[in-house]
């Protein structure tokens, strides 16, 4: 295979040495370090997302898939970053370096610009229409509410559906891709878990400091065996998202970490106490046992058992076990269940507001600015509530019919079959769309799983069909 085959990278400067790209994330985060111990860490919210931007433009122009691992490894640690900067140079409630994950991703925009007519003749009609559905919201949101909310919130919607569609039309190089995401996702779960679970024993003070600063309540308590893990996230739910995704692939992997990932993952995975993403993992388990070969269903059940082995003895012991019993008990006693109570009157109240208006409210609406000028999140506990509020029957229609095509291509035919990584990513993808009526993991670090995995499968099956119809 090479590089000149792909149409997703004509025209586009050859690939160059892996090393390069190590050399300029490296000296990113040497330069960062040096800052923070400089006594210059506040001048990083601002040096920060710029510098990454230029490393993610380089990493995109001559490495190509390499950008994947970045812009992903850049949402997931980002949070902690701020947080540590927060503690040590004073609050900042506006997060600004929390735009460099946003614009690290958005440079896969330069994709969809380049080939939006050629993804049409590839299969990618799905993504195009949700991310056109996007843009009407967008328009929308412009004309209803003030242009400072509407591109944050656009930043949410916007980021994840380029970086699939960018992952898609790179199917020539979906073997590079699988390589690059089992690797990053085996770490992330490795080093994240351990994280949780440190999170969750210590309350590190910056953790504490951020949680007292924020008032975020749900989160938990600051203070040892209080927190509701996050790890190095902004919230719960993004984590439990990451993790479900990284514990599935694991499945898939062959690195000889992926059992003490395993036991780190899963542990912080039943801390972060997130019941929805807890029966997304077991939707998406079910998905990957019956979609692979007889003889890797036999191997994942190998797997499974051993993974259990290691895990379940350190969940059944304290500090662990009362905390995770008790988030399991909830289960069988729902009509008890406070938080299901709110939920479900939230979504009743919404609905007829959500459904009430064919044009939509446009994007935006989901923020405030309070008095102080911080902007804050509008919590709607259900993606499909926040589609149609946003983007109304006008825009959710092909958005979430575009979703829905995906997912239905993805189970038609058995290519693939042999292939655990494309398996687990449909199967990802999947798990993720399950879980919209409970939360938005369409948008922002969830959301680049839930697309960027569906661009995933959807190369993968591409490439196998490629490869099939060479040998006939």
């Amino acid at each position: 295979m090479t590089y000149a085959n792909n149409p997703a990278n004509q025209g586009v400067t050859p690939k160059q040495s892996p090393i390069l790209g190590w050399v300029a994330i490296i000296a990113l985060i040497l330069f960062t370090a040096a800052c923070y111990f400089a006594g210059a860490g506040a001048l990083l919210r601002t040096l920060f997302p710029v510098i990454s931007t230029v490393v993610g433009l380089f990493l995109y122009f001559r490495l190509s898939h390499p950008i994947y691992g970045f812009a992903f490894l850049d949402m997931v640690l980002i949070s902690l970053l701020r947080r540590l900067i927060d503690f040590r140079y004073g609050w900042e409630p506006q997060g600004i370096i929390l735009t460099s994950s946003y614009l690290v991703s958005l440079i896969t925009t330069i994709s969809f610009i380049r080939y939006l007519p050629k993804s049409l003749r590839m299969g990618g009609l799905p993504f195009v229409m949700a991310i056109f559905s996007v843009i009407y919201a967008f328009m929308v949101g412009l004309i209803n509410f003030q242009p400072l909310l509407v591109a944050r919130t656009m930043l949410d919607w916007f980021t994840p559906l380029v970086f699939g569609f960018h992952l898609f039309v790179n199917w020539r190089d979906y073997p590079e891709y699988r390589k690059t995401i089992q690797s990053v996702f085996v770490w992330c779960v490795l080093l994240t878990g351990i994280y949780g679970i440190y999170q969750y024993i210590v309350a590190p003070e910056w953790d504490r400091f951020w949680l007292i600063s924020t008032k975020m309540n749900t989160f938990g308590k600051p203070e040892p065996f209080g927190i509701r893990v996050w790890s190095t996230m902004h919230s719960p739910g993004p984590f439990a998202a990451v993790m479900m995704a990284g514990l599935i692939l694991l499945f898939s992997s062959d690195s000889f970490i992926r059992i003490p990932a395993s036991a780190a993952g899963y542990l912080a995975f039943l801390l972060s106490l997130a019941r929805a993403a807890w029966g997304g993992w077991l939707v998406g388990l079910l998905s990957l046992l019956s979609n692979l070969k007889p003889r890797l269903q036999m191997r994942l059940m190998v797997t499974i058992l051993v993974m259990t082995v290691c895990v379940v003895p350190l969940t059944t012991i304290e500090p662990f076990s009362d905390i995770i019993v008790k988030r399991f008990e909830t289960f069988s006693n729902l009509e008890q269940d406070q938080s299901l109570k709110e939920r479900s009157g939230n979504y009743e109240d919404k609905l007829n507001i959500a459904l009430s208006t064919p044009l939509g409210n446009g994007i935006g609406g989901t923020w405030i600015i309070d008095s102080k000028g911080k902007l804050l999140p509008i919590v709607l506990d259900s993606g499909i509530l926040d589609t149609f509020f946003a983007l109304g029957w006008f825009g959710a229609i092909p958005y979430l019919g575009g979703a829905m095509m995906l997912l239905y291509t993805l189970f038609q035919g058995s290519e693939g079959g042999h292939d655990s990584f494309a398996s687990a990513s449909r199967a990802i993808a999947l798990a993720i769309f399950f879980q919209l009526i409970f939360s938005s993991l369409m948008l922002g670090l969830a959301g680049i799983i839930f697309w960027g995995f569906l661009g995933m499968a959807m190369a993968g099956k591409k490439y196998h069909q490629f490869k099939l119809g060479n040998r006939e």
